[in-house]
């Protein structure tokens, strides 16, 4: 039997003419989205997609990678994230036809290209970055960072808890111990075995692995968990002693065991400084001599003390809560659970409600091109600001070394409240406003407490950022932020609203994807206009 051996990729011949007069060529405007993406990738380094390719076995001839790339780029940025309807529209849409020469692609083809290079989606996004660049786009005067929530490819009713995980495994040790059993009482009986479907095929969804990938990573989340419970003690434990000592502590009061002997500090030491006041004036006057100003109102008028009494109302009833809460604590909702779909999913918190997904971060210059994405499981942005800021900075030294222009030299980086933290304010980087509060608030203050100038010597962080968002020149420059993130987020929306890969690796390299795809676009309408 004579075996053929493939020596290199199926052509792709798109200016082949017809027996007809027809042109592929005619098919489509010369400025569609579709020719300029074939040009961009014929010119992109695609060393790492041909790895993933085999050339050279038996059989047909492979697909071109860049011909496979092309189609799910161009799928992507019309929003179409399915391999099978990517099969279909390689039929029937015009675009889709001219770019795979009408030798389109199986959804298996598509669905397995898309996994098995998922590790040069990153590479290839820093490379259309660069393209970007050299054509004037990129500009990092300022960049914008902003963080959110993208659906996973699960249900978040598929979340259990951990003594469902644990007794799941338990269920499916027993079904193996029996299973074997019965193996071996068969043999011993020399008993013919039934045909039966090898394990591996026998749950082709995987779910006994997701199962097991759950349990892994609810007792990762308790490990995680104790770790920052600790951590929280030891922080409130120390602002705790300080209000004893009488030492004043910024910040509102953290919730847990501590926050009602805090309270009660903070309630002594402002009777106490108010009782002063109101000794001090007492002094004055019986020794004959006139005070100068208003005097000191009564201690029970006191808005400071009376804000004090608030405070301790309040932490003494969410103790009786929390301790009415530890009576009742087998009704309660596990606090750690895990999803059977997508274990490395977590439950996010949004304006309209909670989802099942991850956590997106998009850095995006002032001309409204994606420089830097990641993809996390924490719900907060807080510890996200620095690894931004710092993939933006390696971004613009690439684009700098690349074009030598000084638009590609980092300005300041600009970020909402929720990434407002005394380390992020302080960290080494870039210069970064970052806002303390919320927008109506922040535009309150500049517009009735104008400041000029830099911030005051021996100023905290806080309190230099407070300052700068307050100048003119602060508050304008700040206001580019919503106008310069939000509607980017917006579009990478369009293209990517759910992922359909499972796991927080593949999940990346799909945003990856999505944000190449969207940076695609954008370089496309510069040269078009």
């Amino acid at each position: 039997m004579m075996v053929f051996m493939a020596k290199s990729f199926r052509p792709v011949l798109r200016d082949q003419g017809f027996l007809l007069p027809v042109d592929m060529r005619e098919w489509l405007p010369p400025d569609h989205l579709a020719w300029f993406l074939i040009d961009t990738i014929e010119a992109l380094d695609t060393t790492g997609l041909e790895k993933s390719r085999k050339v050279g076995g038996a059989g047909a001839a492979g697909y071109d990678p860049r011909m496979l790339l092309a189609l799910l780029m161009y799928a992507y940025c019309r929003g179409v994230r399915s391999s099978r309807q990517i099969e279909r529209l390689c039929s029937t849409d015009v675009a889709f036809r001219v770019l795979c020469a009408q030798d389109g692609p199986d959804h298996c083809t598509i669905a397995r290209f898309r996994s098995d290079c998922q590790d040069a989606f990153e590479d290839l996004f820093a490379q259309v970055l660069l393209v970007a660049a050299r054509a004037g786009l990129a500009r990092f005067g300022t960049v914008a960072i902003d963080g959110t929530k993208i659906s996973a490819n699960a249900s978040i009713d598929a979340n259990r808890s951990q003594e469902w995980l644990q007794q799941k495994v338990r269920e499916m040790v027993a079904e193996a111990e029996a299973a074997d059993a019965a193996e071996d009482a068969a043999r011993s009986t020399d008993d013919v075995l039934e045909d039966r479907v090898p394990p591996g095929l026998a749950d082709p969804s995987g779910r006994q692995a997701r199962i097991r990938a759950a349990v892994k990573e609810i007792a990762e989340q308790a490990r995680r968990r104790k770790t920052d419970e600790a951590a929280r003690e030891d922080a409130a434990l120390a602002r705790r002693r300080r209000s004893e000592e009488g030492k004043p502590v910024v910040g509102r009061i953290p919730e847990g065991p501590h926050r009602l002997a805090e309270a009660e500090a903070h309630l002594a030491r402002e009777i106490g400084m108010h009782q002063a006041k109101l000794d001090r004036y007492a002094g004055l006057l019986a020794a004959g001599k006139k005070p100068m100003g208003r005097p000191p109102v009564p201690l029970d008028e006191s808005t400071r003390v009376r804000r004090a009494e608030r405070v301790v109302k309040a932490a003494r009833a969410a103790q009786q809560q929390r301790e009415g809460s530890d009576v009742n604590a087998g009704t309660k909702m596990p606090s750690a659970v895990a999803n059977t779909t997508d274990p490395q999913s977590r439950i996010m918190p949004t304006r309209r409600g909670f989802l099942q997904g991850y956590n997106a971060q998009v850095a995006v210059t002032g001309d409204h091109l994606i420089v830097a994405v990641s993809l996390g499981q924490s719900t907060s942005d807080l510890r996200c600001l620095v690894p931004m800021m710092r993939a933006a900075q390696d971004a613009a030294t690439r684009c700098h070394e690349t074009t030598g222009s000084p638009v590609h030299r980092i300005g300041t980086v600009l970020a909402d409240a929720g990434y407002a933290s005394n380390a992020n304010l302080g960290a080494p980087g870039p210069d970064r406003l970052i806002a303390l509060g919320k927008g109506r608030d922040q535009a309150k203050a500049a517009a009735t407490e104008k400041m000029d100038g830099p911030p005051p010597e021996g100023a905290t962080p806080r309190q230099s950022m407070a300052h700068r968002l307050r100048t003119e020149e602060g508050h304008s420059l700040y206001k580019r932020r919503g106008a310069t993130v939000e509607p980017t987020v917006g579009n990478l929306k369009k293209i990517l609203d759910r992922f359909s890969r499972r796991g927080l690796k593949q999940a990346a390299s799909e945003l990856h994807l999505a944000a190449t795809a969207h940076n695609l676009m954008k370089l496309h309408r510069a040269q078009a206009a």
